[in-house]
């Protein structure tokens, strides 16, 4: 088990090279999402955060927790369009979606998740026969689906509302519309490079061919789900005041995402909420608290916790199964024993 660990391992440090460069990245954004809402919550009223959970209607958490839901019903999806598309039609739809929910949901929160969520889905999917350069190549089809499915929704947003970008990224309008116009070229000429014949990147023994455009359409079709339900959900707990239409805080939703997932934090904790209080100043800062509040609860900490029960039911059971297995395979050879005693002369 150690050195499958240990090989494990290193396949992902060889494919991620530029880990370094990300961890760094990283920390800076920590270090200055912190220190921002550091600032933003110094004159925090806790009083008036306790008062405006208690008037987030009960509608509005189930309305929310009903959107968190469809967020991880579509998620698990990511791995099952995977399993597709490096030819493993075997597994079946029920253990794509324990190992697609359960490894993003650990590894989002531990942080580092492309190691997290590599371990946990190695530990699922090494019960069918898949290898370590399989769990690869499932992290990078799932990877590239994440970030079609942001880079559509964010360019699509940027474009229609430039502005809304423009509170956390600190860019006039038409330097974000123009990085949104670059990422949906960027998109048509990634599907138009698909279209003439099946593509296949990697060496040696890590080879894959890359979904066609139509599946490609497919995989941002997911991605845009994922992303439009967990931006519902949060836009069902804001304030009622002031208003705000879905298309902005979509494209707010999503950068704060983005940059939380580079912040590689753990659960993006400080840094999605940082983002989104200085993406968001027009609504009152202990109502806007209380709402992230709970989402983080639904979003994060609710299914994390289910997770790890699922997770260790799964152990438990296979820690249980394993006697047994034993227990059945020497009553095997002890009759298979006594059967060659008997035709013994």
């Amino acid at each position: 088990m150690r050195e499958r660990i240990r090989a494990f391992t290193k396949a992902f440090q060889r494919r991620n090279g530029w880990h370094k460069l990300g961890a760094a990245v990283g920390l800076v954004i920590v270090a200055f999402a912190l220190l921002t809402l550091f600032r933003l919550l110094r004159d925090i009223e806790i009083e008036k955060v306790v008062v405006a959970l208690r008037l987030t209607s009960p509608y509005q958490i189930l309305a929310a927790g009903g959107f968190v839901a469809a967020s991880y019903v579509t998620l698990t999806f990511y791995d099952y369009f995977s399993l597709r598309t490096i030819g493993r039609r075997d597994v079946p739809y029920r253990v794509a979606a324990m190992a697609s929910f359960i490894s993003y949901t650990i590894g989002h929160n531990l942080g580092a998740t492309v190691f997290t969520a590599g371990a946990v889905r190695f530990r699922i999917y090494s019960a069918w026969g898949l290898g370590v350069t399989d769990v690869v190549k499932i992290a990078f089809v799932t990877g590239l689906t994440f970030w079609l499915g942001n880079a559509f929704v964010l360019g699509a947003g940027m474009l229609w509302a430039p502005e809304a970008a423009g509170a956390i990224t600190q860019l006039p309008p038409w330097i974000n519309r123009a990085i949104a116009m670059a990422g949906l070229a960027i998109i048509v000429g990634y599907l138009l490079w698909l279209m003439p014949r099946p593509r296949t990147i990697g060496r040696a023994g890590w080879l894959i061919t890359l979904p066609c455009a139509r599946l490609t359409l497919v995989q941002i079709g997911i991605g845009v789900l994922d992303l439009t339900a967990g931006a519902l959900a949060m836009y069902a707990l804001l304030p009622a005041h002031p208003s705000i239409d879905f298309m902005t805080l979509t494209v707010i939703f999503v950068t704060a995402v983005l940059i939380g997932f580079l912040s590689h934090a753990p659960g993006s904790l400080g840094v999605f909420e940082a983002a989104m209080l200085i993406a968001l100043p027009q609504f009152q800062k202990e109502e806007l608290l209380a709402s992230l509040l709970i989402f983080r609860i639904l979003y994060f900490l609710l299914p994390l916790c289910l997770a790890v029960l699922m997770l260790s039911a799964r152990e438990g059971w296979l820690a249980s199964k394993l006697p047994a297995d034993k227990a059945c395979g020497a009553a095997a050879r002890s009759g298979i024993f006594h059967r060659l005693l008997r035709r013994l002369p």
